[in-house]
């Protein structure tokens, strides 16, 4: 799906405010509600707009460890591959999973309430899973910058 202008300016306006009601988002945009109701439509059928969130602060609410953690496969097959994504999915602790290219394998972004429930995360995940072959962790110190916008022109 091509984006045009319109499409542009109500993903901006919703990357900042997913909730903002679609009355005050069609004023913003100029456009009519049915015209942005529809577009938002085709934006979510598309796979453009995945899903409307609340971004929550995991200090205040109880998980204030983050880590980064690589992870290297002892094999790697697509089989392999895809059942390892699925298992990271299935973990909620895994805020992010990616698959890299480099010296290993995925990168994950790991939340936990202390060192003790990361502790028990690694062993639950990495050490059970005999095809993990090694991992290592890095630990956020202080985040100077979040962001989930999408830069869009």
């Amino acid at each position: 799906m091509e984006l045009d202008r319109l499409d542009t300016q109500i993903l901006n306006i919703l990357q900042d405010d997913a909730g903002v009601p679609l009355r005050t988002l069609a004023g913003m945009v100029h456009a009519s509600v049915a015209t942005c109701q529809r577009r938002i439509a085709q934006l979510r059928a598309s796979g453009i707009l995945i899903k409307d969130v609340a971004l929550v602060d995991r200090v205040r609410v109880g998980r204030p460890l983050t880590a980064f953690v690589s992870v290297v496969l002892d094999q790697q097959n697509t089989a392999l591959l895809k059942m390892f994504e699925s298992l990271m999915r299935a973990e909620e602790d895994v805020m992010a999973c990616y698959e890299v290219a480099g010296e290993f394998d995925f990168m994950l972004v790991v939340t936990a309430a202390s060192m003790e429930s990361y502790h028990e995360f690694t062993r639950r995940v990495f050490t059970s899973n005999n095809n993990v072959r090694n991992y290592k962790s890095l630990f956020a110190m202080n985040c100077a910058k979040f962001e989930t916008r999408v830069p869009l022109g």
